[in-house]
Parts: C-alpha cells; structure tokens; sequence
C-alpha cells in the first residue's frame, strides 16, 4: 500500500513511560508535536491525539520507552462476573473493534522505521544477533509468551532484535504474499478479575485470528496487538516499537544502566539553560550527560566517576554516538561533554563554578552498599554544594536509598533545600528522585560544610575569587 495517498487522519498514541514521569512526558508531546496528553489512571502511560503525518515526530520523542496506536479504549468496561462469560466478551470484542485507521498507522508506521533504518545503515556496520539467539528460554517458558505486567515489558524489549532492513522486507513480503503473523500482549493490573492475563490473550487472540485469519507466532510476529486491563479501563491498541526506545544511545552496558527515558526526564526536571555547565559526578554508562547532550546542545556537560570501567564505557558511549553523527554526514559531529575519572568527594574543580549536578547515587543493592551510604551521601550533597552556584544551582538525583539521602538532606540543609521529588520504579525498586535548590549560602560559611580545617579557608577564597 502506498500511504502517501491516503489524506492524513487523527488517532490516538499510546505510549509507556518511566512511571513518576507522565507529566514530564506530557510536557514533551505538547512542546514538540502540539498535543495535549492525557495521563492514564494506570501509572505509567499517557495518550495523545495527532494527525497521521506527524507520526514521525512521534518517534523522536525522549521520554517515551514504547509506542501504540489505540484501536479502541473504555474507561469504564463492564466485564461479566463469571470467568467463562468474561472470555466469551473477548471473544466476541474482536469482531467488532475499528481495527481500520490503527492497521493504517500501523502501515505508516513501518515506512517511518525503514526510513529511519536506512538512514542509520551506514552506522550500524555489524549485524545484531537474530532474535532466535538473543534470549530462546524466555521466550519458550510460556507457550502464549506471555507474563505478568512488569515481566512482561522485559521481555517485550529484548525480543525483536533481527537487522531492521531484513525485518521490513520480510513484512512487505508477508504483507504481499502471505497472512500476517501476530501476538497478543495482554498487560493487566486489577484485583477484580476473574481471568488472569493469560486467559484474556489466549481468547482474546483466538477471536483475532478468526478474525483477520493472521497466524498465531509469539516470537517472529509481524503485528503485537496489545490488551491492557487496568481494573475497569481497557485498551486495545497496536504496538508501533517493537523494542523499548530507552535503550537508544547506550552500546556498552554497566551493572546498573540507567534507563535513557529516566535519564531524559530527571534532566526536564532540572530545566537546562543555554551555557549551563551540567556535571553528573558519577555517570555510569554516561546515560544521563549523553541524553542532554543530544538534546540540550547549547549547555556544556561534564561526566565523571571513580571506577576507571564506567569511565571507559562513558568514553564509549560518546565515541559511539559522534561516530553515528559522522556516518550521518553531520557537519558538527562532535559534542560538548568531557568525561573524567575522579573521586567523588574531591572533585577537580573550582567553587560555583556549576549549574546543575544530575546523578544516579548507588542504591546499594546491586552497587555499593546501604552502610556505605551513610558516609558517602553526606559527603556527597556537601562537595555538590561546593562546586553549586549559591542561589541558582540546582541538583537532581536518583536514589533508592531514601532514609540515608534524606537523613544526609537534612545535615547539609544550610547547602541545600528539596524542591519536591519524584518516585519512581527502577527496575522492581521503588526509588525516589530529588530535586533540589542550592541556597544563597556561600561555601564555607555554613556549620554543615566544615571539613578539614585547612580545606575551609581556601574553599572560602575560591569562592570570593568566582563571584
């Protein structure tokens, strides 16, 4: 089907975000395509209105980790008391759902990607290992391949991993010669049911296939319709990313990478200027200083960490990236950002000489651990303030930790005051993300940023020399 002849015509977007973050993604659809976004009762995902030729702009959202267009939403979907009268709903829902303008996007869809492919070809020299190779048990484990909700958004992004060209020519292929192959994901969240997630995708997907007369492939599939149940709110959409987009800019992978979409919002918060110096003191991957410099190209970004490893990997990251933008043909490949290794206490630079420090702390679950925690966020908050700007320096950082970081909050409270937070799941942990506001206090003048005695006196000079 050629779409460029089809006049465009409004649908919903469905998309899945770090939850804790909806507002900040609403705020995104509506600076960069106009829409205004509805946040569902379900955490973690909002719903926008476009018109089918801004699908692309669609894609080039950052605070999104997965894409769907809804076929059909109820808020307010009686289901039936019995288990056998519940799945038979299903089973007759599918006949009668406006399947039409979603298999168009849907269509639309996949030229956007095979457009976007191409244009990263000449980057992506090596092919990605097939999706047979990338994880078979898991997708074995269930025969309807599908799981609980959290599970289930692992297993989703890691499935399709084949070369996007071979992926797309495949499509047109079946889409010309054969039936097309589809799943059903069936995400629900509710204690009222009577069926579980299993039952409703199994009946559901069998009412489908009827339907279209596609064929059932719970790993090679061509369409993912998905089924999302949270209490009474149903809706029916299908998916337009096949792998989550929060894995866009990170090639070489720590312990503890931290989500790009996470990344992305922790930095909305911070509200990034033009010539601000934004420092992350222990970057990781360099998730968070690689997602501003991609979006936030007239401020000045600083990455560091005392793990020589995390260094190299940042180090990595950023070649990966100016490499993609010259094979791209950029006139500008490179990027404003310089990576360090130092140690996090005693960092490398002068007093207020920074605007915005954004971090992801050690848990203490996977990295470091909980008694370290209480000597390390101390120390931390009072060297952050050190190289802050007294009035208009700002901090956002993410900790799972939050009895340590608040306890810490409260010793450097001269230094610094919590704006608000926000709490988040990261990975199955519920974490919190603190934003906070330097105050007026010059370093060196407050009872909380006493440290050696020698160090004080010449912190305060640096001080009087900056401002």
């Amino acid at each position: 089907v050629d779409n460029t002849d089809i006049s465009p015509f409004s649908v919903t977007i469905g998309a899945t975000v770090p939850t804790g973050f909806e507002h900040t993604a609403a705020e995104e659809v509506h600076e960069k395509i106009g829409a205004v976004a509805r946040v569902s009762k379900d955490r973690g995902r909002i719903y926008f209105e476009i018109t089918t030729d801004n699908l692309p702009k669609v894609h080039h959202l950052k605070s999104v980790d997965n894409l769907f267009v809804v076929v059909e939403y109820y808020e307010n979907y009686q289901f039936k008391d019995s288990k056998e009268e519940a799945l038979l709903d299903f089973q007759q829902l599918a006949s009668t759902l406006p399947w039409t303008n979603a298999l168009e996007v849907w269509k639309m869809n996949n030229s956007v990607k095979k457009k976007r492919s191409r244009r990263r070809g000449a980057a992506n020299s090596k092919p990605k290992p097939s999706s047979d190779a990338s994880d078979p048990e898991k997708l074995q484990t269930e025969p309807e391949a599908l799981q609980e909700k959290d599970e289930q958004k692992d297993a989703c992004a890691e499935q399709e991993t084949d070369p996007q060209t071979e992926q797309d020519s495949e499509t047109q292929e079946q889409a010309e010669n054969k039936p097309l192959k589809f799943r059903v994901t069936c995400n629900r969240a509710g204690d009222k049911h009577s069926f579980t997630s299993n039952d409703a995708a199994r009946d559901f997907g069998g009412a489908v296939q009827e339907f279209f007369q596609w064929k059932a492939d719970m790993t090679k599939f061509d369409v993912e319709v998905l089924l999302n149940i949270h209490n009474n709110e149903v809706v029916i959409g299908i998916a337009l990313t096949e792998e989550s987009l929060h894995r866009r800019n990170i090639t070489h992978f720590g312990p503890t990478t931290l989500r790009s979409t996470l990344a992305y919002g922790m930095l909305r918060l911070c509200k990034p200027q033009v010539s601000d110096v934004i420092v992350d003191p222990m970057c990781g991957t360099g998730a968070i200083p690689l997602e501003g410099v991609i979006e936030w190209t007239h401020s000045f970004f600083l990455s560091g960490d005392n793990h020589d490893m995390a260094v190299s990997r940042t180090v990595n990251n950023i070649n990966h990236i100016v490499k993609r933008r010259q094979d791209g043909g950029s006139a500008s490949p490179g990027l404003p950002i310089d990576t360090a290794q130092w140690d996090l206490c005693h960092l490398p630079m002068r007093t207020s000489s920074v605007d915005i420090i954004t971090t992801d702390m050690p848990f203490g679950k996977r990295m470091g651990s909980k008694k370290k925690n209480w000597d390390l966020y101390p120390s931390c908050l009072r060297e952050m303030a050190r190289v802050c700007r007294p009035g208009t320096g700002r901090a956002v950082v993410l900790t799972q930790d939050k009895k340590c970081f608040q306890k810490a909050l409260v010793r450097m409270s001269g230094l610094w005051r919590k704006s608000h937070t926000v709490w988040v799941n990261v990975g199955g942990l519920h974490a919190g993300v603190f934003v906070l506001r330097r105050t007026g206090a010059n370093f060196g003048t407050t009872p909380e940023d006493v440290r050696e005695p020698h160090r004080a006196p010449e912190s305060q000079e640096e001080g009087v020399s900056l401002s």
